[in-house]
């Protein structure tokens, strides 16, 4: 009990980085989702459309390193803030933006958004979470949520105005700027926490690997579970999205429920957990017949893929104790990124074999995440 009462009150200061963290990452789900309006209202070919979604991802991908290193070395409080506004000013404005190249230029400041959030925030985050892993798998656990809810809600509106619409999302990204900005004022007397120890750069390269197979891993079961369910299972869109669906929802209960046994038993143990859980769960929802039982490893699916997302972060900047923003850059940035570029590895294998043979590949990925789990030193 007494470990619970400790930790609530940490878990309720992270509400205000985890809904920052939620409009920042929201941002990012965004772009995928309305890929399909611009293909159909700007004629743009797949190539074009690809080139959308990689602008947006390089953006948020190659600067991580360099920010983080700034975030470490400097004092920059307002960061955070002015990442989350320029990630929703850069998506708001893409969808008027006429020439293909003004497009594609909007959505790589988009990204670059992204990038300067994620070091600043990791850090705050780091000193807010102080030794929880739960608090700051809440912070984690944001970001999840709003990746989730994009698609979710930028069907309706990019479906009723078009991409005139995606100014409509401008809002959250000033409230959230406007939040960040007022807690950077009240905070600038405060203390910047100075974590102690030696940078273990062996151990943080073996952990920003598996940061990457975790991050590829959860793209492409995103990127390709709908396409499983209609051209598989024969299922219908609806069907399809809501797997979708049950594997993102998941992934906020897997980061949550890796917070917590993180504090049980230890960082290295939950990488290893589970990476080796989403083996038989990816298996289940490979070979589970029909359209309907397959949800529930959907659901299982992403809830053991996410486990070690907040813990990544947070082993990450122990193994970086005095680089803490250069850790989550690359941990909760570029390594999240950058696993999103082999999914068109994945497209090459369903377009020549179909999606079945994707899912049972990507069985055997958390077996590399496994075997470099091994490898991790525990810290303490």
């Amino acid at each position: 009990m007494a470990t619970i009462t400790k930790t609530e009150p940490v878990v309720r200061r992270m509400g205000t980085w985890a809904a920052a963290h939620a409009v920042d990452d929201f941002y990012q789900g965004l772009v995928p989702a309305a890929v399909p309006y611009f293909v159909l209202e700007r004629n743009y070919g797949y190539a074009a459309a690809g080139g959308l979604t990689l602008a947006a991802t390089l953006g948020s991908a190659l600067p991580q390193p360099l920010i983080g290193l700034a975030v470490d070395r400097f004092r920059l409080p307002r960061l955070a803030a002015g990442g989350v506004l320029l990630a929703g000013a850069g998506f708001a404005l893409a969808g008027p933006a006429g020439p293909y190249p003004l497009v594609l230029a909007l959505l790589l400041l988009s990204g670059l958004g992204t990038a300067m959030f994620h070091p600043a925030a990791g850090k705050a985050a780091r000193d807010a979470a102080g030794d929880s892993v739960t608090a700051m798998s809440v912070f984690a656990a944001g970001g999840t949520v709003g990746f989730f809810l994009a698609p979710v809600l930028a069907v309706p509106v990019l479906a009723a105005w078009g991409l005139g619409g995606t100014v409509a999302f401008l809002p959250p990204a000033v409230l959230a700027a406007f939040v960040l900005v007022r807690n950077a004022r009240r905070a600038s007397g405060g203390r910047a926490s100075a974590a102690g120890g030696r940078d273990r750069w062996g151990p943080f390269a073996t952990l920003t690997a598996i940061t990457v197979v975790r991050s590829a891993l959860f793209s492409a079961v995103a990127t390709f579970i709908g396409l499983y369910w209609i051209g598989h299972l024969h299922a219908s869109p609806a069907l399809a999205g809501a797997a979708l669906a049950c594997f993102l929802g998941g992934g906020v209960a897997g980061t949550i429920a890796g917070g917590r046994l993180a504090d049980r038993v230890g960082p290295v143990r939950t990488i290893q957990v589970g990476a080796a859980l989403a083996v038989p769960m990816l298996a289940g929802l490979r070979l589970a017949p029909g359209p309907y039982a397959p949800l529930a490893f959907a659901v299982l699916t992403g809830l053991a893929v996410n486990v070690p997302f907040a813990v990544l972060v947070r082993l990450g900047q122990d193994y970086l104790p005095g680089r803490p923003g250069t850790a989550a850059g690359m941990t909760l940035g570029l390594g999240v990124s950058v696993g999103g570029l082999a999914t068109p590895l994945f497209g090459l294998v369903a377009d020549a074999h179909g999606t079945p043979l994707v899912f049972a590949l990507l069985c055997a990925v958390p077996l590399a995440a496994l075997a470099l789990g091994l490898l991790l030193p525990r810290t303490g």
